[in-house]
């Protein structure tokens, strides 16, 4: 089944089962605003078959998600399996056939009982592996292909028999290390949509600071360092034969803090001594109130930064969303994704992206 056709722009926000530790419950969800929430993570149990990630939340968080749909009927709400945490076991749900078989069948079954709309394959990574490497092979490649056409082959069973239409998705990394992992020519057959996490392209695994989705690469870059964007990454995913039309970019809601080592250039491509994620709500609460921090926008990156004097902020605005909100439609690709809801509680980012999208 070749699913939906292109919408008006998809606006796809994850939402952690772990928010609601935070404060942040799925009735805060600004769901006027989406077109689909992916439900972060189920897990993988060890007879291969899909399972509940956070069992003391999920049920009544499910629940909440579901009552969503009295405020806007057309939300689509989906099961996400995976993450960089449980994608250990991927390479061994992909192995066979009878393998995926079985992984296939629990994800029909498992929407069927908790009334999602679909399911979203986050595999973090084939090939190279994540936080487990040992367990990857190189015959994920065309492992991978093969999930999603079982996955595919039995949502579409389920929907002859009920008559409502399953979504299939995936979400994968943004470099070319990725893409030669996958068969991006033949994934997008079997799918509604894809979304690039395009965020992370640069963060404290690097010698230096940097943005942490710049949209444009900046050819002043110093020799040396790493030179990739978010338009590098839709680029490689669009050569490698993915549709523009299925193809959803990510957007971070959150940025790095890098202790810079000294103040040469306002922080930016400066080694550092420590760097942690932070949450644009953080940010925004006490950053960019904060008199000591300075910011500054990046021409040919579009990405702000804040700078104080040893601190580089790496994160997004109001100015750099809508920037990639105006790439999205001039590429006329197939809507944003977030990571994730809720780091932007007074939904400033997400706001500024939809208004872009509609306009």
């Amino acid at each position: 089944m070749e699913a939906e056709k292109k919408e008006a722009e998809r606006i796809i926000g994850y939402y952690p089962a772990w928010a609601k530790y935070a404060g942040y419950g799925p009735e805060k969800i600004p769901v006027d605003k989406l077109t689909h929430i992916n439900y972060a993570f189920a897990n993988i149990s060890n007879n291969l078959t899909i399972s509940l990630g956070y069992p003391e939340v999920d049920e009544s968080n499910i629940k909440e998600l579901q009552s969503l749909k009295k405020s806007n009927p057309n939300l689509k709400i989906l099961i996400s399996v995976g993450g960089w945490s449980w994608s250990g076991r991927f390479s061994e749900v992909a192995k066979t056939d009878a393998s995926r078989t079985k992984f296939a069948d629990s994800c029909v079954a498992f929407l069927n009982k908790y009334g999602f709309d679909g399911l979203d394959i986050d595999w973090e990574y084939p090939v190279s592996g994540g936080l487990i490497p040992k367990n990857a092979s190189p015959k994920d490649k065309q492992n991978f292909t093969l999930l999603l056409k079982k996955l595919r082959e039995k949502l579409n069973a389920k929907s002859a028999k009920t008559g409502k239409t399953y979504l299939l998705s995936f979400a994968g990394g943004s470099g070319n290390w990725y893409v030669n992992n996958v068969e991006l020519s033949k994934l997008h057959r079997y799918v509604d949509y894809a979304s690039v996490m395009s965020y992370d392209i640069h963060g404290p695994w690097e010698q230096y600071a940097n943005f942490n989705a710049p949209l444009f690469n900046n050819t002043d870059t110093p020799k040396g360092q790493n030179i990739w964007s978010v338009d590098s990454s839709i680029t490689v995913w669009l050569n490698a034969g993915f549709p523009k039309e299925k193809l959803v970019m990510g957007i971070p809601f959150y940025g790095y803090r890098y202790i810079v080592s000294n103040n040469t250039n306002k922080g930016l491509y400066q080694l550092y001594k420590s760097g942690t994620a932070i949450s644009f709500q953080t940010i925004y609460k006490d950053y960019l109130t904060n008199p000591d921090y300075t910011e500054y926008f990046h021409k040919a990156s579009k990405v702000p930064w804040l700078y104080n004097g040893s601190d580089f902020i790496t994160y997004e605005n109001t100015k750099s969303v809508t920037d990639k909100a105006k790439y999205i439609k001039e590429k006329n690709l197939g809507g944003v994704m977030i990571w994730e809801l809720s780091q932007d509680y007074n939904q400033i980012l997400l706001d500024t992206i939809y208004k872009n999208l509609q306009d």
